[in-house]
This record gives C-alpha cells, structure tokens and sequence, in this order.
C-alpha cells in the first residue's frame, strides 16, 4: 500500500488547520499583552464562573498545579479573583474581574473575525456539511474510547478484600 501525503491524512490536517488557526490567533490577540493559555482559561471561566479550580483544570485538560500558577498570575494583573465558598472554608471558587469582561468581548471579536476570515469560500451547505462530517468523526472517537476504556475496566483484577461477595 502505497504512502500517501501527509497532507491528506486526517490527523496531520486536522493538526495542522488547528495550528495555524491558533498562530493566527495569536498573532490578533497579542495586542492585549495575554498568552493563550491565559486566554483559554479566561475563556473557559467565562463559561463556568464560580467554577473551583480543579473543575476548571479538568475541563482544560491541565494539572492542577499548572492551573494553579496560571490563576496566580492572572490574579495578579486583576483578570480573576479567588473567593471563598459559601459553604466550606477550604474551597475558593474563581470569577472573573470587571476588568476581564470587555477584553473577552475583544477576543469574540477576534475569533469570529478569525473564523470568518477561515471559512471564507465555503457555502453554507459546505459549512453544515464539514460541521456535521465533523461531528461524526468526533462521535466516532468518543465511542471508541468509551468502548476501550470498558474493555481496560473488564480486564482488570478486582481487589481481593476478604470479605465475601455472597
């Protein structure tokens, strides 16, 4: 079988439009004096506000410890503030500052720009066909990884404990 062009293989395209969309990105965004991993987090805290920090972590796919020092920072130049949960002193829930919400209004702007300047070319047609193309790749993956992850789980030892099933 021959080898075909990387171009043409799906991972590599896929890797690469996501690249070069983040690069633009960035190039646009720079102006505003945040790296994108600020960005992400800002972003993301918009979703989730109130939000603890190892929820938010997880919904960024990095380590607590990662985010943590981000949320430092951030708090630091005024984007985000820390405050104590309502019902147990332990935990700090995060929110965004006044200072944050136009500047995340800014990086819509940005992106919607981006996007546009992106998809241009493409039909609408063309844009629902990729999205929905798209969309089942992406359940595809979801279901073979929920498939895997049930086979690991049937496959590993239960944990003799002494005590009897019956």
């Amino acid at each position: 079988m021959p080898l075909e062009p990387f171009e043409h293989l799906l991972g590599f395209m896929l890797n690469d439009v996501s690249r070069l969309l983040r690069t633009r990105f960035d190039q646009r965004a720079k102006s505003h004096g945040l790296t994108r991993s600020q960005w992400r987090v800002l972003v993301h805290l918009a979703r989730a506000e109130g939000i603890i920090q190892s929820g938010l972590a997880e919904i960024l796919e990095v380590e607590r410890m990662t985010l943590g020092r981000l949320i430092d920072r951030l708090e630091v130049a005024g984007w985000v503030e820390r405050r104590p949960d309502s019902k147990d002193r332990r935990v700090r829930r995060l929110y965004l500052t006044a200072m944050a919400r136009p500047t995340l209004d800014d990086i819509m702007k940005i992106a919607t720009d981006m996007h546009d300047e992106a998809l241009h070319g493409l039909s609408k047609d063309d844009l629902n066909r990729l999205m929905q193309t798209l969309l089942v790749i992406k359940n595809n993956l979801i279901e073979m990884n929920t498939m895997k992850n049930q086979a690991d789980t049937a496959k590993t030892p239960k944990l003799q404990t002494g005590v009897s099933d019956d």
